[in-house]
C-alpha cells in the first residue's frame, strides 16, 4: 500500500470516528452543564472551596472566579518547580530556574503548554503529576466553562446570570475530562506507553553498552495532554518519542483525542440554544477549514521541490518515518488547528510552504476546531462579526440567535479578533528588533523570522507547539513568551464573558422574513470567508516576509 493511499485511509477513519462521537458526546456535554443535580464528589469540592453551588454569578464574578483559579494555579505550579529538589519523587532533579519556572507555570495554566525545557531532565515525577498534569485538567476545564458561559449568554433571556464558574469547571473535570482520561490511560498502557513511578531504568544497547532511560507516569499525562488539547510532553521529543507514541494506530488515536471534544462542542451549543442546526453550521465551518489545512500541509510535504525530495517521494527530513509522511502531516495540521501543541515531527524541518500552513493554522485564531472550549467561543465571536457584515450588506440591524448586536457588542467582538494578532506581531517585532531576541535565533533571513514568528504565534494563540531552531529558554524569551501566553489567554476571556453578560440581559427578537438565517450554507460560507479574510489581512505581510519569501526563493 502506498503512503498516499494509507494517508487517505487514515483520514477517512478519523472522519468516521469523529462523526460517530459528535452527537453522543455533544449531547452528554449539554446534559453535564444543564443538569440541576450535583454529584457527591462535586459537593465535596464546593465545600472545600467555600462556594454555594446553587448561586449563579454575574459575568464580572464569573470572570473573577476564573482569574482567581488561574492565578492560584500559576503560584502553586511555580512553587512546585522551585521546591522540586526538596520534594519526593524528584528523580534527582534540581530546582527549576526562576525564568523557566515562571514560563512553564503560565504555559500550563493557560492551556498553552509551551516547553522551553527538556522534560525528562528537568521535571521530576511529582511535578509532572501534581503540577503539570493537574493543570492539564484545570486549564482545559476553564476553556470549556468560558465557552458554556457564552452559550448561556445566547440561550438566556432577561438575566444577568451566566452560571457558576466553580460548578462549570468542576463538572468539566469530574464528569467529562477525568472519565475520558482514565479510559484512555488504560488503552495507552495496553498499547505499550510507559506508566510507572520509577525514575528510569538501565538497558543494554545493541553495541553491548548500557544506557539509562528515564521513565515515569507517561500514559496518564499523555491522555489528558491530547484530550484537553494541552500538548505538553513528558519527554522533550513529545509524541515523536516511542514511550509516548509507540505505534501508528496510537498516533492516529492521539489525533482523534485532540479533535473529539472541540468538534463535538458545536452540538452542545446547538442543544443549549434549542436549535441543533446552528451547531451543524458551526461544525461545518470548522470541518471545512480543518480539511483545507490538512490537505494543503499534506500536499506541500509530498510535492516539495528538490532531487532528494523527489527520490524519497516526499519531504522526509524531521518527519516521523515510523508512520510515514501523511500521518506526520495529519498530526501537524491537527495540532496547530486545535491549540494542542503536541508534535510527532519537527515543524522546523517542514518545507517552507508546509511551515507556512502550520503558522496560518494557528493564525486562524485556533477555531478550526480550536482548543477545548476556546475553539467554540472563538468561532462564535467570529460568527458575530459575520452577522454584522451581513447586516451591513442589507442595511439591517444585525441579529444572531435572536440577540441584537449593537455598538457595544460589536466593540467587544472587534477587540477580540484584534487582541491576539497585536500580541503576536508586537512580540515578534520586539524580538527581531532587540539583541536579546536575536541572540536566541539559530538562523537569519526569512527562516529566522519564521522561527520567531512561530514562537509568538504559538504563545499568543495558546497553542504551544514549537518550530524549533530557536533557543527559547533564555531570560528574554521566558519572560516575553510568558506574557504573550497570559495576555493571549485572559484578555480574550474578559471580552468573551463581557459579551456573554450583555447578551444574556437582552430579550429575544422574533424571527421575521428579514432575519438572516444563520443555520444555512450561505451563512457557513460567509463565516468561512470572514475567518480567512480577517486572518489574511492581518498576517499576510509578515507571512510574505517569512515563509512565503523562503518558499518562493
Amino acid at each position: 500500500m502506498s503512503a498516499t493511499t494509507a494517508g487517505w485511509l487514515q483520514f477517512a477513519l478519523l472522519v468516521v470516528a469523529l462523526v460517530a462521537v459528535y452527537r453522543p458526546l455533544g449531547d452528554w456535554m449539554a446534559r453535564v452543564f444543564t443538569s440541576p443535580a450535583h454529584w457527591r464528589a462535586e459537593r465535596l469540592v464546593y465545600r472545600a472551596v467555600g462556594v454555594d453551588a446553587d448561586a449563579e454569578q454575574r459575568w464580572p464574578v464569573y470572570l473573577r472566579s476564573v482569574l482567581a483559579l488561574s492565578a492560584v494555579g500559576v503560584l502553586l505550579l511555580y512553587g512546585l518547580q522551585r521546591l522540586q529538589s526538596l520534594l519526593p519523587l524528584d528523580n534527582g532533579m534540581a530546582a527549576v530556574e526562576p525564568g523557566s519556572a515562571w514560563n512553564t507555570a503560565v504555559s500550563f495554566v493557560t492551556n498553552t503548554n509551551w516547553q522551553g525545557y527538556v522534560g525528562e531532565s528537568t521535571m521530576g515525577n511529582l511535578v509532572q503529576m501534581a503540577g503539570l498534569a493537574v493543570q492539564n485538567f484545570l486549564s482545559a476545564a476553564v476553556g470549556i466553562a468560558v465557552a458554556i458561559a457564552l452559550v448561556r449568554g445566547f440561550a438566556r433571556v432577561g438575566t444577568d446570570r451566566l452560571g457558576n464558574a466553580w460548578v462549570d469547571v468542576t463538572r468539566a473535570v469530574v464528569r467529562l475530562l477525568l472519565p475520558l482520561a482514565v479510559v484512555t490511560t488504560v488503552v495507552f498502557v495496553l498499547a505499550g506507553i510507559v506508566q510507572t513511578l520509577k525514575a528510569g531504568t538501565d538497558v543494554s544497547t545493541l553495541a553491548g553498552g548500557s544506557q539509562y532511560l528515564p521513565t515515569g507516569p507517561v500514559a496518564s499525562q499523555e491522555a489528558i495532554k491530547e484530550i484537553g488539547t494541552n500538548g505538553g510532553g513528558f519527554y522533550n521529543a513529545n509524541s515523536a518519542h516511542p514511550f509516548e507514541d509507540p505505534s501508528a494506530w496510537i498516533s492516529l488515536l492521539q489525533v482523534f483525542l485532540m479533535l473529539m471534544i472541540p468538534f463535538s462542542l458545536p452540538r452542545t451549543f446547538g442543544r443549549m440554544v434549542g436549535n441543533t442546526k446552528q451547531g451543524l453550521a458551526i461544525v461545518g465551518v470548522m470541518a471545512s477549514l480543518y480539511a483545507i489545512g490538512v490537505g494543503l500541509l499534506t500536499l506541500f510535504q509530498a510535492r516539495a521541490g528538490g532531487a532528494a525530495t523527489a527520490l524519497a517521494g516526499a519531504a522526509t527530513e524531521g518527519q516521523e518515518v515510523r508512520f510515514g509522511g501523511p500521518l506526520s502531516a495529519l498530526f501537524g495540521a491537527s495540532t496547530t488547528l486545535t491549540s494542542t501543541g503536541s508534535v510527532n515531527s519537527l515543524h522546523d524541518s517542514y518545507t517552507p510552504l508546509g511551515g507556512a500552513v502550520t503558522l496560518f493554522n494557528m493564525m486562524l485564531g485556533e477555531v478550526a476546531p480550536g482548543g477545548v472550549g476556546s475553539g467554540l467561543y472563538g468561532m462564535l465571536m467570529l460568527a458575530v462579526i459575520a452577522v454584522f457584515v451581513a447586516g451591513l450588506m442589507v442595511g439591517r440591524t444585525p441579529e444572531y440567535l435572536g440577540k441584537k448586536l449593537g455598538r457595544r457588542e460589536m466593540t467587544l467582538a472587534s477587540l477580540y479578533i484584534l487582541t491576539t494578532p497585536a500580541i503576536v506581531l508586537v512580540g515578534t517585532a520586539v524580538a527581531i528588533g532587540t539583541s536579546a531576541g536575536r541572540a536566541g535565533m539559530l538562523n537569519d533571513g526569512p527562516h529566522g523570522l519564521s522561527e520567531v514568528l512561530y514562537a509568538f504565534t504559538s504563545a499568543g494563540n495558546n497553542n504551544g507547539s514549537a518550530f524549533a531552531g530557536l533557543s527559547a529558554n533564555t531570560d528574554f524569551y521566558n519572560i516575553a513568551l510568558g506574557l504573550a501566553m497570559a495576555f493571549g489567554r485572559f484578555l480574550p476571556i474578559v471580552l468573551v464573558l463581557a459579551l456573554a453578560g450583555r447578551l444574556a440581559q437582552q430579550g429575544r427578537t422574533p424571527v421575521t422574513a428579514g432575519t438572516f438565517p444563520t443555520h444555512r450554507p450561505l451563512f457557513a460560507g460567509l463565516l468561512t470567508a470572514v475567518v480567512l479574510v480577517v486572518v489574511g489581512l492581518t498576517y499576510f505581510p509578515v507571512l510574505a516576509l517569512g515563509p512565503f519569501a523562503e518558499g518562493l526563493s
